[in-house]
């Protein structure tokens, strides 16, 4: 994959950078005239836990208007002359044709982010991503801010929908149940000490903040024509990074079908409404098949833990590979070319699958749905209250 970025790239946003930054939005933006004014109207009214607004340089805004044939550069222009204190920079490119796409546009504004936060906030500096037809919540940045004060290195805000399509709704608040049941059963499962409960299930491009030295650790975000954002959340937990999912960090995206990228979630909106006028049902792991994976996990990172040494711990890979019914030189194989749990994990998962390993099975999610909330009302790890609570969040959203 073509990993090389215009000449042009290293002069964007080079003019003046205040002192007390520590936060940087990158906003990519091709046609958005129609959503840019509500997105930076909501990047300007950032306000605490108290309601009260928070320091205006502690944060700005790097917009790029990409390929434009629309007012979006005019737009922004405007907006800067008429709120003069507000941090916010702009510039525009024309990229080829062959690099003309949501990768590159994403890779130059935080490339250009960490170029700026590092000249003042050093490698704590924080990269925030979001999209140009998204509005994030009054106290998105006062969140984020808190949750990399707390150790974390990565936060993953809730994007939550507005005016979806009512033919995509069903599948869509059943993906989100069935994610919601799945993260609550790992968190129970194979707890994690930087990402507990409550959480959520989304690192994406319209809410993904990352510090500097993460950024630059992971790789930085691969320039690739979509999904550019999921390949960066997977190389981020590649080293192991502490990604936190948090609640409070949410933002609202817009549910348009026509999206700009072939693959995203206004493409997921459209497989849906496909799948519905079809009758089909999607199809996801098992709770058996959960409960498996997250036991394996669990099991593993507590043997990687201890840091012994592979003769010392083989006992310990014995029995859990006598447990997991799979290769006991397959898995030492794995560890040995693994530098951090994540990705050795990573490795252990493809294996299951590309193995067709007979505790791998997939179901309809209604059944997967019903048999998780049966569990967790078995085992009171859940209330139906808190479920229907997040569900409901995606429902008020979705109907605007």
């Amino acid at each position: 994959m073509n990993q090389n970025l215009p000449t042009k790239a290293k002069s964007l946003f080079d003019g003046k950078i205040n002192p007390s930054l520590k936060l940087s939005v990158i906003v990519p933006a091709k046609n958005e005239s129609a959503f840019i004014i509500q997105t930076l109207d909501a990047l300007r009214f950032q306000l605490n836990d108290l309601g009260v607004a928070i320091n205006s340089d502690l944060y700005e805004i790097l917009v790029l208007a990409n390929n434009c044939s629309d007012d979006t550069f005019n737009i922004c222009k405007a907006y800067q002359q008429n709120h003069p204190r507000f941090n916010l920079h702009i510039e525009r490119i024309l990229l080829n044709k062959e690099s003309a796409h949501i990768g590159t546009a994403r890779r130059l504004l935080m490339d250009a982010a960490y170029r700026r936060l590092t000249n003042v906030a050093g490698e704590k500096g924080i990269i925030v991503s979001t999209d140009a037809d998204s509005e994030v919540a009054p106290d998105w940045i006062y969140h984020i801010l808190k949750e990399i004060s707390h150790g974390a290195d990565v936060v993953g805000g809730r994007i939550l929908p507005k005016d979806t399509p009512s033919i995509s709704r069903r599948h869509h608040l059943r993906d989100v149940t069935y994610r919601f049941l799945k993260s609550q059963l790992e968190s129970a499962i194979d707890p994690c000490e930087s990402n507990p409960w409550p959480r959520h299930f989304q690192c994406y491009g319209p809410s993904l903040a990352v510090t500097c030295e993460m950024y630059e650790k992971a790789g930085r975000l691969p320039i690739i024509p979509y999904l550019e954002d999921e390949e960066f959340r997977k190389a981020l937990k590649r080293v192991d990074a502490k990604i936190r999912h948090s609640p409070h960090v949410r933002i609202y995206t817009s549910g348009r079908l026509d999206g700009r990228v072939k693959f995203g979630f206004s493409v997921q909106l459209k497989h849906w409404s496909d799948m519905s006028l079809r009758s089909e049902e999607e199809k996801v792991e098992s709770l058996e098949t959960l409960i498996f994976k997250f036991e394996f996990k669990n099991n593993l990172r507590k043997i990687w833990n201890d840091g012994k040494s592979l003769i010392n711990a083989n006992q310990s890979l014995v029995q859990l590979s006598n447990w997991a019914d799979i290769n006991h030189t397959s898995l030492i194989n794995l560890i040995t070319t693994s530098i951090y749990f994540e990705s050795l994990w990573e490795k252990v998962e493809q294996y299951l699958h590309e193995g067709l390993h007979h505790s791998i099975h997939y179901q309809s999610i209604n059944l997967a749905i019903n048999s998780l909330r049966m569990h967790f009302h078995q085992t009171r790890k859940i209330t139906i209250k808190e479920l229907n609570n997040n569900v409901l969040m995606d429902s008020e959203a979705m109907v605007g």
